[in-house]
């Protein structure tokens, strides 16, 4: 029997996340999408803790009148910049089972412009 759509990602985030884990140096970003909201944190694997996060709920973000695509652009730009104000300027880039495109390469694009480095 075939699988259904979220255990299929599941199974490829399980393969993603055997290679990809955060460091204190580099630490990982992280992506889930919704049908309607973008979330990215910038995770220690190490100790467990978030050292920074943005979503398209954010105040600023949610504001603005835009398409998902460009809205992901604008929390890929605002998670780059917390993280930059905390010290982190090499990330490795965990897509969270998604493909590597639309909302998800646009986010990435977005941390990239601001100043991240993957």
């Amino acid at each position: 029997m075939a699988l259904t759509k979220y255990e299929r990602r599941i199974r490829i985030k399980s393969r993603i996340r055997k290679i990809v884990s955060g460091t204190e140096a580099r630490p990982r970003l992280t992506v889930f999408r919704s049908n309607k909201e973008i979330y990215a944190q910038v995770v220690d694997d190490v100790t467990g803790v978030t050292l920074s996060a943005a979503s398209s709920r954010d105040k600023d973000i949610s504001s603005a009148k835009a398409t998902k695509i460009e809205v992901a652009k604008l929390v890929g730009k605002s998670l780059a910049e917390k993280a930059l104000k905390a010290g982190i300027e090499t990330i490795a880039f965990d897509r969270g089972g998604y493909l590597y495109h639309g909302r998800v390469k646009s986010l990435a694009e977005g941390a990239r412009e601001a100043g991240l480095k993957f």
